[in-house]
């Protein structure tokens, strides 16, 4: 009862809880999919090493969004999402390859790299509040 006491008590808190529980199912699941994309490549020099590529970056933007939550200042937490970021833009050239090197067809990747887009939008919205709230 005192939970729902106080969820009512800071209606500000509790929308950004929710969000950062979506966005910590969200970037677990996006690893998932590509850990899922990776096992699935044939097994050729170029898809392996492109796949190990997109394995690392892809998993990383989870851990870099976690990283976030147990930052020390704002400072650091803008740090580690801009890290997120930097995972998801290699994330995104690193599919992008697949495509163009004709390992997986676009259509399969579509959603992963409509994902990844929706991701970088929302980290760097993230940011941009979190630099804006520092400066104030």
């Amino acid at each position: 009862m005192k939970d729902e006491v106080r969820a009512d008590a800071d209606p500000q808190r509790r929308p950004a809880q929710a969000t950062e529980r979506d966005l910590r199912k969200r970037t677990k699941s996006f690893a998932l999919r590509i850990i899922k994309v990776y096992t699935s490549l044939h097994g050729t020099a170029v898809a392996q090493v492109l796949g190990r590529q997109l394995l690392k970056s892809g998993t990383s933007v989870g851990a870099h969004y976690r990283e976030a939550f147990r930052s020390r200042s704002t400072a650091e937490f803008i740090s580690k999402i801009e890290g997120g970021l930097q995972e998801l833009e290699e994330t995104k050239y690193w599919l992008e390859l697949l495509v163009e090197a004709d390992i997986v067809p676009a259509r399969r990747l579509a959603d992963l790299c409509g994902e990844a887009e929706e991701l970088t939008a929302i980290l760097t919205s993230a940011v941009l509040t979190a630099k804006r709230r520092k400066k104030m």
